[in-house]
Parts: structure tokens; sequence; C-alpha cells
């Protein structure tokens, strides 16, 4: 090849040769994207190519969120409390909406009394003492047995069992 040139998607080009599929026009100088195996420079693209978002309407061009059967800007897919952006991270929905991971379980979770996470969808659980604990985490303050199903006592909101009700102070 003589004279100038340029390289793209692993190909070498005149200038002159490197046009749009559709418009025709010149992507030398201009960004460009390749759909479906066509080069279409960035005004064609958006016309005929590119998703609308979820949120505003607009079309995106640039980095896309795919979540809730919808195409979104990431500056558009948000959390509905603390309006940061959700990106890749998980969210979960209340009454449709998404919210990050901290702000679902500050507001609608319910945290383990024994290990201090939040009992989530599936997770055996049991309420005893006032809380809700993990079924796992429902053990004597002194010796760890499982207390699950079994005669307790309580001191001081700790859960104990028969064997050290009566012989530890809090």
């Amino acid at each position: 090849m003589r004279g100038p040139f340029l390289v793209a998607l692993g190909k070498s080009w005149h200038p002159e040769e490197f046009n749009c599929a559709h418009c025709k026009n010149t992507m030398a100088y201009i960004g460009f994207v390749e759909e479906k195996g066509a080069l279409y420079c960035e005004l064609c693209y958006e016309k005929f190519f590119a998703p609308e978002c979820g949120r505003c309407q607009r079309k995106i061009l640039g980095e896309v969120i795919n979540a809730l059967k919808q195409t979104w800007h990431v500056s558009c897919f948000v959390c509905v409390a603390c309006g940061k952006p959700i990106r890749n991270n998980v969210f979960h929905l209340e009454d449709g909406e998404p919210y990050c991971e901290t702000d679902y379980y500050a507001l609608f979770g319910t945290i383990c009394r024994g290990c201090e996470f939040p009992i989530e969808a599936g997770d055996m659980f049991l309420e005893a003492l006032g809380y809700t604990w993990h079924d796992t985490c429902f053990v004597c303050s002194v010796c760890c047995e499982s207390l699950e199903g079994q005669t307790f006592f309580s001191k001081k909101d700790k859960p104990l069992c028969k064997k050290h009700a009566h012989s530890v102070n809090f």
C-alpha cells in the first residue's frame, strides 16, 4: 500500500476507501462502529442501530447496561434510594424499582441477630427473643450448641442452653 493509510479492525485502508456502509462518508477522521459485519459512522449507527435508554429514551452511544429487559445509559440505571449508578453490581427490586445492595438491605432487609448479615430469600431462619436469626446462628452464647428446636433460656437477650442457663453471669 502506498500513500497515506490507516489501520482499523486489523486491516489497512486508504482513507478514501474507509467509508460508512450507509451514507458513504469517509470515516478516516471520525469515530466509527462495527455492526453486523459492516462499518458505520457514529451518526448512521445512532440513527439505525443504537438502542434507546429505558429511562431517558435517548439513543445510547458508548457503554450500555442491559437490565430488566431494557437497555440503559450507565448514568440512567441508578439506585432509586441513593441515586448512584448500579453499573454491573448486584441490585434488588422492590415494587419494580432497582436498589443497590446496601440500600436494599438498609431499607427492606432483615439482619440476623447472631451474625449481623442479611437474611436472604431461601435462607432458613427463625424468630426468637424478639429477633430474627439464621437457623445456624441461633446457638448458646457460651458453648455455641445449636438451640434450634431446643428448650432455651436467655439472659440480657443472649440465648443459652439448659446447661449454661444458671451458671453464667453477663
